[in-house]
């Protein structure tokens, strides 16, 4: 792969390094890419401001060094966070006539200090509620592996810019599975970090005790540097934990109906990872339908209460879909909200006490791979379900759990495939444990 390649972080940084490659002949390639990207991924480009940020931060690394991995680096942003200077439209005509953000989101803003240069917004499935990616006022977007698929979403522009190989990086958010999702589908990682481990501040809300800022890279070395630049852990060795790692693969059946491709990955990464002596054990994961049962009712509740106002006055801006599943979240009463949320509280300690000593579960991301635009049906196994529950179900537990979560890509298989790693967060496991696990299995 050639050094200004902008889908490899580690080939820009011996570029830049070397001096065969500047900041601004890679923003250049990176915004022609994305001027002619024909995914729909892109709903609006900083190109003065990025050319001039590559030019100061080029002079910058020759004076001074890198400030982070990412100096000098192009990334894109999800259209639901603010970036200033650039109107946050959320996907929705709704927002059309949105003024241009008057600052950064607090992620953003710590892109900018550690030297990366945001090149744009990226699309959204309509203010992030649902996760096909199809359904916004831009239009689809288009899943780099076959333009008439999916990419899934919210989080649709992101996945599909890194996995056509636009940029090693891109800020997602993530309320039931919006980063994982479409980064199994379109086959790039996805991190779904701890809950409260990134700030939302800047971001347009969904549900609010179920977002989370996550990010989508190329490989596990570009996601450990964006993590370690929006955690701002402070520097540390990437490397592997100095113990065994246990690793749960849960065997109930709610885990197990899906795709038979999805099913056979599953199988071969644990096999994986135990050939390099990770210890992988059968797990159960006990009530685990009545946990995901409280999900609508919170999630339902809170993101009416964030577009009721708007509904009543501008429902006909709303995409069809947008506006019939809202609407349909009005059914959840505050009796309904406050039982979820204590149900959701009393069966988390439940699941973490009986997974105290395992440090990560392996799961499928999703049910299915990428289905056709516009699909909202599909059958797993013997059951016919919308695609929206195939792809949401197995994400979205960890939301309400606040544990982090990555999905990564499973080698070889087409149309991709994901596999969910989660830190259960009872052993001292966490988002630099399911990136090494993430780096063993792509090195497989």
């Amino acid at each position: 792969m050639r050094a200004d390649a902008p889908g490899a972080l580690a080939a820009l940084q011996v570029g830049f390094a070397d001096g065969d490659l500047t900041p601004v002949e890679h923003v250049e390639s990176v915004l022609q890419r994305l001027r002619h990207d024909p995914h729909n991924a892109v709903v609006a480009l900083d190109e003065e401001r990025a050319l001039r940020d590559a030019a100061a931060l080029a002079v910058e690394l020759r004076r001074r060094g890198p400030r982070s991995p990412l100096h000098g680096v192009a990334i894109g942003v999800k259209d639901l966070i603010d970036v200033a200077g650039l109107p946050t439209r959320a996907g929705s005509a709704v927002r059309a006539e949105a003024p241009p953000a008057r600052a950064d989101a607090a992620v953003v803003a710590r892109l900018r200090r550690a030297g990366a240069i945001v090149v744009g917004k990226l699309h959204t499935h309509e203010f992030g509620h649902g996760p096909t990616g199809d359904v916004a006022a831009p239009g689809p977007a288009r899943n780099p592996h076959d333009l008439g698929r999916i990419t899934g979403g919210s989080s649709s522009g992101p996945a599909a810019a890194v996995a056509a190989g636009h940029l090693p990086l891109a800020i997602g958010t993530d309320t039931g599975g919006s980063v994982r999702i479409p980064a199994a589908l379109c086959g790039v990682l996805g991190l779904k970090p701890r809950w409260g481990a990134l700030p939302t501040r800047g971001v347009f809300p969904l549900s609010p005790s179920l977002d989370h800022v996550g990010l989508l890279a190329a490989d596990p070395y570009a996601a450990l540097a964006g993590w370690e630049v929006l955690a701002a852990p402070g520097p540390q060795d990437p490397v592997g934990p100095p113990r065994r790692l246990r690793v749960g693969v849960p065997y109930d059946r709610y885990w197990s109906e899906t795709d038979p491709i999805i099913s056979l990955a599953v199988a071969r990464a644990a096999h994986a990872l135990d050939a390099a002596e990770i210890h992988v054990v059968p797990v159960s994961t006990p009530e685990i339908g009545q946990l995901a049962a409280t999900y609508m009712p919170i999630l339902g509740r809170e993101a009416y209460a964030v577009h009721a106002g708007t509904l009543a006055e501008r429902a006909a801006d709303y995409q069809p879909a947008t506006e019939a599943g809202l609407k349909s979240c009005a059914e959840y009463r505050e009796h309904d909200y406050q039982q979820a949320k204590q149900t959701a509280r009393r069966l988390s300690g439940t699941l973490s006490t009986h997974l105290a000593d395992v440090d990560v579960l392996l799961t499928p991301t999703t049910r299915i791979r990428a289905t056709p635009l516009g699909a909202q049906f599909v059958t797993v196994g013997q059951e016919r379900t919308t695609v929206a529950a195939a792809l949401l179900e197995l994400t979205l537990p960890f939301n309400l759990l606040g544990w982090p979560a990555v999905s990564v890509p499973a080698p070889g298989v087409g149309l991709p495939v994901g596999l969910q790693l989660v830190a259960t967060g009872c052993a001292g496991s966490d988002e630099r444990t399911l990136l090494y696990l993430a780096r063993l299995l792509q090195a497989t």
